[in-house]
């Protein structure tokens, strides 16, 4: 250990009682995670971020234009030094009274100024072609990492039973698999954190990005304690659900509808049971009894568990949101948007107030990342 770092990794905080740092550095007969590890993690993400600029730049966008998702702009806002500034400096989104001030001084019309903030809040909403690529990147990325996954976790003995985690812990010999395998997730994870401010903007961003920081600081930690077994389970649960929403995602700006309807489905069932079924009662319970009774007390736990608490309050939260979708769909006869959606906004002047029946909801981006 670096002794800069000592005095916050003190092994009697991070280890059980009876196991030193000492115990767990490498030798010729076992390799164990090392902190130094995680340093690699940061050229990794930017070669993620890369790789990804170049998925969606000549393949993905070539792909969705194939699908006739088209680069259709919203209407841009004439140019006014006056809204401009006030746009960029006060707010995008202007209470009534200031409307009307902001009329008065223009001599334009109430609905005039409205309509102007409305065209330049749109402007910088994402193209469809934007949206599918996130998609189509994300989805490939979480479906080559699940079958890695489970093509390696499925031999393991304790990702069936959990005890096995805890068995002779933390003395668990490190793979290379597993060492592929953790490493690049958490700079995926990391490379979504820097995203996440490039991508397209969701009203869910805090507890987006509370998600990635809590998803990190989890991977950080266990890779550091050699956790990882526990931290695997924990990252396959999460990404067998992701697979569908991001395909569903794919088809709804392909204009798929009952293709997007049916994978929805699917993804609203897999994520009830991977995340408040699985893992519950699969990984929680582990960690919070089987760790206490097989390996005792140990400070560091009262760090693992609330952080996976945290976890499943955000899976609840997402969920809420995917059941009020799922009534909306039985409602209106078709998944249409997503209560935190980045959508298009429209007029009653500009588009007419019902389509077949339905509400008008404008070009919506139905997305649920978790």
């Amino acid at each position: 250990m670096p002794v800069a770092s000592s005095w916050f990794w003190n092994e009697r905080f991070w280890l059980p009682s009876n196991v030193t740092w000492a115990d767990l550095r490498n030798s010729d007969e076992a390799k164990f995670p090392q902190i130094e590890d995680l340093y690699m993690v940061f050229p990794y993400a930017l070669l993620i971020f890369i790789v990804r600029m170049v998925f969606e730049r000549f393949i993905a966008t070539p792909i969705a234009m194939c699908l006739g998702i088209k680069t259709k702009r919203a209407n841009k806002a004439e140019p006014n030094t006056i809204l401009e500034k006030v746009y960029k400096t006060v707010t995008n989104s202007p209470s009534k009274k200031h409307v009307e001030g902001l009329s008065k001084q223009l001599d334009w019309t109430p609905r005039q100024v409205e309509r102007w903030f409305r065209h330049r809040r749109n402007q910088e909403r994402p193209t469809l072609l934007k949206k599918f690529g996130e998609s189509s990147w994300r989805c490939l990325f979480y479906l080559g990492a699940f079958v890695y996954a489970f093509q390696y976790l499925r031999k393991q003995i304790w990702f069936f039973d959990t005890r096995h985690c805890w068995y002779e812990y933390p003395m668990h010999p490190l793979t290379e698999e597993m060492e592929k395998y953790y490493l690049i997730e958490l700079s995926f994870y990391w490379s979504l954190i820097f995203s996440q401010f490039l991508d397209v903007k969701r009203k869910d961003f805090l507890q987006m990005f509370l998600h990635h920081v809590v998803t990190i600081s989890l991977l950080c930690f266990s890779w550091v304690t050699n956790m990882v077994r526990i931290g695997a389970l924990v990252i396959i649960v999460h990404d067998g659900s992701d697979i569908l929403l991001e395909a569903a995602k794919m088809t709804n700006y392909a204009k798929f509808q009952r293709v997007c309807d049916f994978l929805f489905i699917c993804f609203g069932i897999v994520f009830f049971i991977t995340r408040l079924v699985i893992y519950p009662l699969h990984v929680l319970r582990s960690v919070g009894l089987e760790s206490r009774e097989i390996i005792g007390p140990y400070s560091s736990w009262y760090v693992f568990f609330p952080l996976l608490f945290i976890l499943q309050f955000l899976h609840i939260f997402w969920f809420s949101i995917i059941l009020r979708m799922v009534f909306k769909a039985l409602k209106n006869g078709k998944v249409e948007k997503d209560d935190r959606s980045d959508c298009e906004e429209t007029s009653s002047d500009e588009d007419s107030p019902t389509n077949n029946g339905r509400i008008g909801h404008g070009n919506c981006n139905s997305n649920h990342k978790h």
